[in-house]
């Protein structure tokens, strides 16, 4: 296994593989701001994709953008070969540090979710 993803990075690379075609900045904030509830800046976002693209992790495109954009090309944002290994890496990672652990969790003080 090579390094290990931050949870952000993880984050980041779980929306451009829901998001398919679809995943430029603006979407890939949404999605994540609509399932995670953390709100994320444009630079956040956009510094961690440049940097998962110089691991390797991303490659983008550039669209030509509709008028709405100002004549302004959009990035978009695809899963190389090796983020699609460290995807699944983190992601059973996760699963295996996690696992037998959500009873407990339900059970500590502060278990509750959202509390």
């Amino acid at each position: 296994m090579g390094r290990m993803l931050g949870g952000f990075e993880t984050v980041l690379l779980f929306a451009v593989l829901e998001l398919e075609d679809g995943a430029h900045g603006v979407s890939i904030r949404r999605l994540i701001e609509t399932r995670t509830g953390r709100t994320t800046s444009p630079g956040a976002v956009h510094t961690a994709l440049d940097r998962l693209q110089k691991r390797g992790l991303v490659d983008s495109s550039t669209a030509d953008a509709p008028p709405s954009r100002g004549g302004r090309p959009r990035r978009f944002y695809e899963l190389t070969p090796k983020g699609v290994r460290a995807l699944r890496e983190s992601h059973a990672a996760v699963l295996s540090m996690a696992q037998g652990t959500a009873a407990r969790l339900a059970d500590l003080p502060g278990g509750e979710v959202g509390g």
